[in-house]
């Protein structure tokens, strides 16, 4: 049986403005309305951009004749023949316009002009441009209101018969951009005169050459990161059909990337094919897979059973993280040396060094392949709690985690830990497994930590499938490991 990622939000059609957008003309209709202005004995400033830039002819026409006391009609039809006569032998076609709409014919991508020139104007450039490239136009003619108000974007989506929240409009002006997104759509905004300030659901570029199809459809793709840490307890294979159950699982949690302890060899790349994900191993232990491009690997391939990797990955839109999973010794354990052994917070932080050394020595890592502008997320299985969690201890390798720079994710959106313990060790042991009936010391061992660049924690929980069996009647498990999983929900910037 193959499991398949869950797909992203598919790119349905991309939306044109035209003026200013495609091609040059945001300079040729200011230079119209400026002739005519002075004209009229009012030459333009900067402060009527608004008035002019993204508007209809007859907008500018009425506020023109308003502020001159000259008749509109005869204001609109001087700004027709001076647009029109300029459109004529000026049109230049915007750095990257041709290219991009050539990109998206390829991947067949439906595009559509949407325009608030008259179609007098807009067959003009269509025919400059080539009218194949798109598989509809949508002019000032054609509804009863144009921009800002969202009839144009909403007409050009009826008419390819997409829905505009799967559709990217791509604007120059304002004026523009509020008729978009009034419609639903996502913006790419291209200044061309006016600045645009970015907000949620638009993103501002300086041009369209760095825009490619892939790009766009990351505008549509929730700007979410799913991350799970998870350790399978020998590859699974304490637990009967583990490899199904395995997949099962990371497909219903919704993750995008996995970083796997405990991998038994061919977990990670075995995973990865049936998902069609992609994956990384290090050594016997370690694995990290994800359904974004691997673009790096990070630290030593051959890592031993305890240690660290990473990888950098790449999001839709082309942002980059890295995920470093880390696996570190289990002896001596230290929540059983405080239960069972009743030791003193300073022989347990004592008997950390192990555990410290290994940390520190990741953290060294993961701070030699550091790049300023790649955020940074730590997962694994410490095998040490968290000073977070005991108000008594203060546990070094959570501690020198975060002197380091790196925020546990599920302290973040549950910072009580008497009401949100969060136990990764042991769903499966309820009592301890030396027979002597002592119940077993329930901790959060395993964590997902960030060094909070661009990252914000949206959510994050333990994941166990089921209600498990508990040791050592564990074959029939749905939940395949002795460890809950930690998925953290990231927001992007």
């Amino acid at each position: 049986m193959t499991h398949r990622a869950t797909p992203r939000l598919p790119l349905q059609a991309v939306l044109f403005d035209m003026d200013g957008t495609l091609v040059d003309t945001e300079r040729l209709w200011w230079e119209a309305v400026e002739q005519v202005a002075v004209g009229l004995g009012r030459p333009l400033t900067g402060e009527d951009q608004p008035e002019v830039l993204g508007r209809p002819v007859e907008y500018t026409a009425d506020w023109l004749g308003a502020v001159t006391g000259t008749p509109a009609e005869g204001i609109a039809a001087a700004l027709h023949r001076e647009f029109a006569d300029r459109v004529r032998t000026g049109i230049v076609p915007r750095p990257g316009a041709l290219r991009l709409l050539g990109d998206l014919a390829r991947e067949g991508v439906p595009t559509a002009l949407v325009t608030a020139s008259p179609r007098a104007v807009a067959d003009t450039v269509l025919d400059a441009l080539g009218a194949a490239h798109f598989a509809t136009s949508v002019t000032a003619d054609d509804t009863e209101r144009t921009k800002p108000a969202p009839d144009p974007y909403l007409a050009a989506c009826r008419a390819l018969g997409v829905d505009p929240a799967l559709c990217v409009a791509v604007e120059d002006t304002e004026t523009g951009v509020a008729s978009a997104e009034a419609a639903g759509c996502a913006v790419l905004a291209v200044p061309s005169l006016a600045p645009i300030d970015p907000a949620p659901g638009r993103t501002v570029l300086t041009s369209l050459e760095e825009v490619t199809p892939d790009r766009l459809r990351g505008m549509l793709a929730p700007r979410e990161l799913r991350v799970m840490s998870w350790n399978l307890w020998y590859g699974g294979t304490k637990v009967d059909d583990h490899r199904e159950k395995q997949l099962k699982v990371i497909t219903e949690s919704g993750a995008d990337v996995v970083g796997l302890q405990e991998t038994y060899g061919n977990a990670a790349p075995e995973l990865a094919e049936a998902l069609g994900w992609h994956h990384h191993r290090a050594g016997d232990n370690l694995g990290i897979i994800s359904r974004h491009p691997i673009t790096a690997r990070l630290g030593d391939p051959e890592v031993g059973f305890y240690g660290g990797t990473g990888v950098r990955i790449r999001l839709d839109g082309g942002q980059e993280v890295a995920v470093w999973s880390t696996h570190l010794d289990y002896t001596p354990y230290g929540p059983y040396e405080a239960r069972f052994d009743g030791l003193p917070a300073a022989a347990l932080i004592a008997h950390e060094d192990g555990r410290l050394g290994q940390m520190r020595e990741i953290l060294r890592e993961i701070d030699a392949a550091a790049d300023p502008a790649v955020p940074v997320i730590l997962v694994g299985d410490f095998n040490s709690p968290s000073h977070l969690d005991w108000p008594d201890v203060e546990w070094p390798v959570s501690r020198a985690a975060e002197e380091a720079g790196l925020r546990d994710s599920y302290r973040e959106a549950h910072p009580d830990p008497v009401r949100d313990p969060g136990h990764t060790w042991s769903p499966i042991h309820a009592l301890h497994e030396d027979g002597s009936g002592r119940p077993e010391p329930q901790d959060r061992i395993d964590f997902v930590l960030h060094d909070g660049r661009g990252l914000h924690v949206r959510d994050s929980r333990t994941v166990v499938t089921g209600t498990p069996r508990t040791w050592p009647d564990v074959a029939a498990n749905a939940w395949p490991s002795d460890h809950a999983a930690v998925l953290t929900t990231f927001t992007l910037d």
